[in-house]
């Protein structure tokens, strides 16, 4: 979605005037080059109509970015609460309870998930802006950057604490040998006997009458190998692919 932002944005309008062209003979493919866009916003008019319409576009990917990173500072919320204890943080991200001394409380990635989310609306706020203009310049247009300006600023700023404090992030490596957890490896062991030549549903009902009896014995090796997967994550791949859109070689 940032990609595609962008592209849309990295065409000149310039020479578009109030939306039917200059009459003064530019050279807009200078002002193309001396301004760094990619390429020309070629029919003047199209330049025009596109006011507001860049700026939504842009809100979408943002909305998309932000979503994610909501969702990331949920999932941490969560996995630092007491009752699942996965991950912590240094004291120097967390804050403490106005009340209770033992609290470590993550206020970091609430504000995060609060501002994101704020992010997230703004995309119908812009729609909604527009919905009633016809084409040409008015002035409305100018208060689509009262908020499309700081909800780039606030997601940067996002991102920025986001990348440094997942480089402090503390995972509980021993949260598996709790025996609560134990029943997570159920389709691995079915999966096992599926792999001997037992059909699945005999696999499936053994396995069953293991957990309900109580002799159910955990394998607890993860045999996830396929692309993409927890034991596989590509990381490298992924990387090359995100250098790639940030125009770095790999």
């Amino acid at each position: 979605l940032v990609n595609a932002a962008y592209n849309v944005a990295d065409q000149n309008p310039l020479g578009s005037a109030a939306g039917y062209g200059s009459s003064f003979p530019i050279d807009r493919a200078m002002t193309t080059e001396e301004l760094g866009f990619k390429t020309l916003k070629y029919n003047v008019i199209a330049a025009q109509m596109g006011r507001g319409k860049v700026e939504k576009v842009t809100s979408t990917a943002l909305a998309g970015v932000g979503s994610t990173l909501a969702k990331l500072a949920m999932d941490i919320c969560l996995y630092m609460s007491q009752n699942f204890n996965f991950i912590s943080f240094p004291d120097d991200l967390t804050t403490g309870s106005s009340i209770m001394p033992h609290k470590k409380n993550p206020d970091v990635f609430e504000l995060i998930r609060a501002k994101c989310n704020v992010i997230q609306a703004l995309p119908n706020e812009l729609s909604m802006l527009l919905t009633n203009l016809p084409s040409g310049y008015h002035r409305d247009l100018q208060v689509t950057k009262n908020s499309l300006i700081p909800a780039i600023q606030e997601l940067k700023a996002c991102l920025d604490i986001t990348t440094f404090s997942l480089s402090k992030i503390k995972v509980r490596k021993d949260i598996l040998d709790n025996p609560k957890y134990d029943l997570l490896f159920t389709v691995d062991a079915l999966n096992d006997l599926v792999k001997k030549g037992v059909p699945f549903r005999d696999a499936y009902r053994q396995i069953a009458e293991e957990v309900e009896s109580g002799n159910f014995k955990t394998p607890k090796e993860a045999r996830h190998t396929h692309l993409g997967s927890i034991g596989n994550l590509c990381l490298e791949e992924i990387r090359q692919k995100m250098d790639k859109y940030r125009g770095k070689d790999s």
